[in-house]
């Protein structure tokens, strides 16, 4: 059985036991990741996903964080500017070795997924995570407030403040955790109320 996984902007064709140099992912030496982004998966019977196979996955271990091979770019300008630059670039990897390919059940393996550094989807991720996080610990999105950004809302949950009707009992003249606007507690109150 084989798998096409898509991890940093690249695809990759892996089976079990297979070692791979990806682009850096966010985990130490030892750790086990999912790669939910599934394009294909083959064998006996070939699974194409449109874009992505439901349910399925890829888990690895991680085997060490490494560098890339050293790439020198080297430009000159010709005749009368005498200028050159050279400079040179080592790409950071992370070494995996394939454990297992689900083709279905991904979702509750509990394994952590396999999120880059820098890659766009691991930051669209890592952005939206603090969001959901706070939807999901506190009761209210206080963020639903004209005036009140994530910033702002952060602060009031790190001070307690989690939900419009704690809000709307805050005094905005002796409340010394953090500041907070009197047009804020009265948004929290008609919020609160319905």
């Amino acid at each position: 059985m084989f798998a096409v996984l898509k991890t940093g902007g690249k695809q990759y064709r892996v089976k079990a036991g297979d070692v791979l140099r990806v682009e850096r992912l966010a985990a130490d030496a030892g750790e086990t990741v999912q790669f939910n982004e599934i394009l294909m998966i083959g064998g006996e019977s070939t699974v194409v996903g449109a874009p992505l196979v439901d349910g399925a996955a890829v888990q690895a271990q991680v085997i060490d964080q490494i560098k890339g091979d050293k790439v020198i770019s080297y430009v000159k300008r010709r005749r009368k500017h005498s200028s050159q630059r050279t400079r040179g670039h080592r790409q950071k990897l992370t070494l995996i070795r394939v454990t297992e390919i689900l083709a279905s059940g991904a979702g509750s393996t509990g394994v952590k997924a396999a999120i880059g550094t820098g890659s766009v989807s691991g930051g669209a991720t890592a952005a939206a995570a603090p969001k959901a996080a706070v939807a999901a610990a506190a009761g209210d999105d206080l963020t639903q407030i004209t005036g009140v950004g994530p910033a702002a809302a952060k602060k009031l949950n790190d001070a307690g403040i989690t939900t419009f009707a704690q809000l709307a009992a805050v005094d905005p003249e002796t409340f010394d955790a953090t500041k907070v606007k009197p047009e804020w507690v009265e948004q929290a109150k008609t919020l609160a109320q319905g």
